[in-house]
């Protein structure tokens, strides 16, 4: 077992490939995939501090875009429903998302409702860019404070 275990680590070693793993994990755990890329960034960020800004700028990017993947299945899927049913029927929540606008995107940080809500984000066809933007905020928003709660515990 030790075999591909070490291996496996050494590839995946923070200080080696630090910032494109923290990239790759949070565009992933933006997706509909269930993945935390929390532990990730509060370990490079606890092995080598001096890389805080970076590890949360890369963290954001990596999730904001994979929220606007979200964004764009959600809108793609929205079209796909349309040419081949005129039902338009919304609940409670969609017409909340309706209310709300682009700033529901505000919430992409939550989890288990974050990455869904961009979906809806482009189901409900909301501007893509003002989305995105709201987007980009939630999730700096999550992976600094998070960091920062977390570095005070430890």
């Amino acid at each position: 077992m030790d075999q591909w275990i070490q291996p496996l680590l050494d590839l995946l070693a923070l200080p080696a490939y630090g910032l494109s793993s923290v990239f790759v994990v949070s565009f992933i755990s933006a997706t509909l995939l269930p993945l935390g890329s929390e532990p990730l960034v509060f370990g490079l960020i606890k092995l080598n501090p001096a890389m805080f800004w970076p590890t949360i700028l890369v963290a954001t990017a990596g999730n904001t875009l994979g929220g606007a993947l979200d964004w764009w299945m959600g809108f793609g899927a929205h079209k796909v429903v349309d040419k081949y049913q005129h039902s338009s029927h919304h609940g409670r929540a969609v017409r909340w998302l309706e209310h709300l606008g682009p700033k529901a995107c505000l919430l992409s940080w939550l989890p288990l409702v974050g990455d869904p809500l961009c979906a809806m984000a482009g189901w409900l066809k909301f501007p893509f860019w003002p989305c995105l933007g709201y987007m980009l905020v939630g999730k700096f928003s999550r992976y600094l404070f998070m960091t920062m709660a977390l570095g005070q515990i430890w």
